[in-house]
């Protein structure tokens, strides 16, 4: 049985690093962004803590604000340490 866990979208302008397990955020386009230029992107912490990048990621966002990533999201905590593979959909992370 997968685990699942409630997510929550944060406000825009949250510091990425103050993400909480389960939280995501959009990070809207800056020009002076110079590490992904001309490109809002999505940021996530999975929830066993670990942050996660969805930038070559296909993110849609719903109505309602939740987002549905694909392909599936796996977040490493370096090459020994922890791991944490699976999906978010519609705002509901679900780990496989």
């Amino acid at each position: 049985m997968s685990k699942i866990t409630q997510g929550e979208r944060v406000a825009d302008d949250t510091a990425p690093h103050l993400l909480k397990p389960g939280e995501y955020l959009k990070i809207p386009y800056k020009s002076e962004e110079p590490r992904w230029p001309g490109k809002t992107h999505w940021m996530c912490c999975a929830p066993n803590g670990l942050l996660g990048n969805l930038v070559n990621h296909s993110v849609l966002e719903h109505e309602d604000g939740t987002i549905t990533v694909s392909p599936s999201i796996l977040c490493k905590g370096g090459t020994k340490g922890p791991s944490w593979h699976g999906y978010l959909e519609k705002g509901v992370w679900r780990e496989c």
